[in-house]
């Protein structure tokens, strides 16, 4: 059937309402999933990432929370471009020079994402069990995310310091 006899047999109402729908489906489609690498932890360190995982706010900055591609605890995004979090990474290298600049944000000590890779600010927690990474567009700037993230951290991660290389 062409599509202008398809038309004809639903008539008017039948053709708004088709149309009506496949709108509604381009605006409430979610923006597609993050791609997010997925962190090897010990089972210590996914026990924490989980607990921390289930306290993550739905909102970081105003941006809405998305899928991660492959979806897993141990990662979270939110907006577009997308803020992500990567529970249970390695110790960066960056944390043992001189250079590295750190912030104490609502309880959560970070070390500031001086480096920029692929336009975004990679900043991690320091004093803390585990290491959590937060990778921030550089259009968002890198403390206002961070500060959306502190409770969940405070709450979940321990402080200490990592025995994680």
């Amino acid at each position: 059937m062409n599509p202008r006899r398809r038309l004809a047999a639903y008539g008017v109402p039948g053709a708004l309402a088709i149309v009506l729908l496949l709108v509604a489906a381009a605006y409430l489609r979610p923006g597609g999933e993050v791609e997010a690498a997925v962190p090897a932890v010990d089972a210590k360190t996914g026990r924490i990432c989980r607990a921390l995982a289930h306290d993550l706010p739905d909102t970081v900055a105003g941006l809405k929370r998305r899928a991660t591609d492959p979806s897993s605890p141990l990662t979270a995004a939110w907006g577009d471009p997308a803020i992500v979090l990567r529970c249970g990474v390695p110790r960066p290298a960056e944390m043992n020079s001189a250079g590295a600049v750190g912030a104490d944000l609502k309880g959560v000590g970070w070390m500031l994402g001086s480096r920029v890779v692929d336009g975004r600010h990679l900043c991690t927690t320091t004093l803390r069990e585990i290491y959590v990474e937060v990778s921030v567009p550089t259009r968002y700037g890198d403390v206002f995310a961070l500060e959306g993230l502190a409770a969940a951290v405070r709450k979940n991660v321990p402080e200490g310091i990592s025995d994680q290389s």
